[in-house]
């Protein structure tokens, strides 16, 4: 493998790290670290670093490093109008045929219930994500999956402004089996709306814990 292929490995390992919630806003990352974990070169490692500050994942400081960026509410507003384009056009997309190729949403709404049940809300969040991600494999577009991976990891790094993870994540494991339901039904449309008043309100609250926040700065 070139060193160009291993740094794109190396770019989406980081990529799925920020999307499980392993690297927060603001921490610092480490080629050396990286580079151990993962057993490939500190060259490739920052070659993947640049990669990843080119989408914007993350942001070298002169001198200081290469970290993982701060978030603001400008960028939830940003990134709900992107979800909310995409998401329910693919839910709007899907003829019955499709119903038949919903493993991958149930398997994450499965996953989601069982890190419920043991309190387990990063995990549910995770499982969120996976959710999401696999919605939008249905459209069957490579491009969409790109820019899907890395929506998903802005959306974590959003989602961690929140301090109780399960103010924000218990919602999703009822309206994301909700969802499902009404795509193993066929109501497509029906599923496209319900989404679209699902992300409406996720956008809200974390919008409300961005102010909260930004208040007691």
């Amino acid at each position: 493998m070139g060193q160009g292929s291993a740094a794109r490995t190396v770019s989406v390992q980081l990529n799925e790290w920020i999307t499980e919630g392993r690297l927060l806003p603001g921490a610092k990352v480490s080629d050396s670290a990286v580079a151990a974990e993962l057993e490939v070169s500190r060259n490739t490692v920052r070659e993947a670093f640049r990669l990843l500050a080119h989408d914007g994942l993350l942001v070298h400081e002169f001198n200081r490093g290469v970290f993982v960026p701060l978030v603001t509410s400008a960028d939830v507003r940003d990134v709900y109008w992107l979800r909310g384009v995409i998401e329910p056009g693919v839910v709007r997309s899907l003829t019955p045929p499709d119903i038949h190729r919903l493993g991958p949403l149930q398997a994450a709404v499965d996953e989601a219930r069982q890190a419920g049940r043991r309190r387990d809300w990063p995990a549910a969040g995770t499982a969120n994500m996976h959710f999401h991600r696999s919605l939008v494999a249905l459209s069957g577009s490579p491009r969409l999956d790109v820019m899907m991976r890395r929506l998903m990891a802005e959306l974590r790094l959003l989602f961690a402004v929140i301090d109780n993870p399960r103010y924000l994540y218990q919602p999703f494991v009822k309206r994301n089996h909700e969802l499902l339901t009404l795509m193993s039904k066929g109501r497509f449309e029906e599923g496209a709306e319900f989404l679209e008043d699902y992300l409406a309100d996720s956008e809200g609250a974390i919008l409300v814990a961005f102010q909260e926040k930004e208040r007691s700065a």
